[in-house]
């Protein structure tokens, strides 16, 4: 009896543990994407929300309004050569990255203060570059936000849409 007591004791224990770790996830965990393109080491950090039943582009995140790309602290972009994003040139460092979508296409901001918290401080006269892309709807669901090097481009893929944009 005492026996099956210590093991009902141990299994509960276990059970709250594995509860308390479960409930300590957070929400929009730290993500990192990593690549090369034509010789620049390229390095996003963003935190991946999920889209969770929601409706993102023009909800969630709303139409022509400034989006941190991402969730917590501003999306950064860091390369270690100047790059051309767009055809247009980016110097090497690091920058924050925002983003506002629109029904048709989607303004691409590389800001020269690389930590912010969000939008709030954000000063357009430290803009490095601003390009303008098409989105493209996609046929699958992506459920946590996330960011892929490619060969010649970088994309960022959420929900039902992909936001392309080349990177030389």
């Amino acid at each position: 009896m005492k026996l099956q007591k210590n093991i009902s004791l141990i299994v509960i224990a276990l059970f709250v543990t594995m509860l308390a770790n479960a409930q300590n996830k957070p929400a929009s965990p730290a993500a990192v994407a990593t690549g090369s393109i034509n010789g620049a080491n390229i390095s996003i950090n963003y935190s991946s929300p999920s889209v969770k039943g929601r409706v993102i582009w023009g909800q969630l995140v709303p139409f022509n309004k400034m989006w941190r790309a991402g969730a917590n602290a501003a999306t950064t972009i860091e390369t270690d050569k100047d790059i051309k994003i767009e055809g247009s040139k980016l110097p090497a460092g690091k920058y924050s990255f925002f983003v506002i979508p629109s029904e048709k296409d989607c303004v691409l901001i590389f800001n020269k203060v690389s930590k912010m918290s969000g939008t709030s401080n954000y000063d357009e006269k430290q803009d490095q570059l601003r390009v303008t892309v098409k989105q493209q709807l996609s046929d699958t669901n992506t459920e946590s936000l996330v960011y892929t090097i490619k060969k010649n481009s970088i994309v960022l893929s959420w929900e039902k849409w992909n936001i392309p944009f080349s990177v030389k």
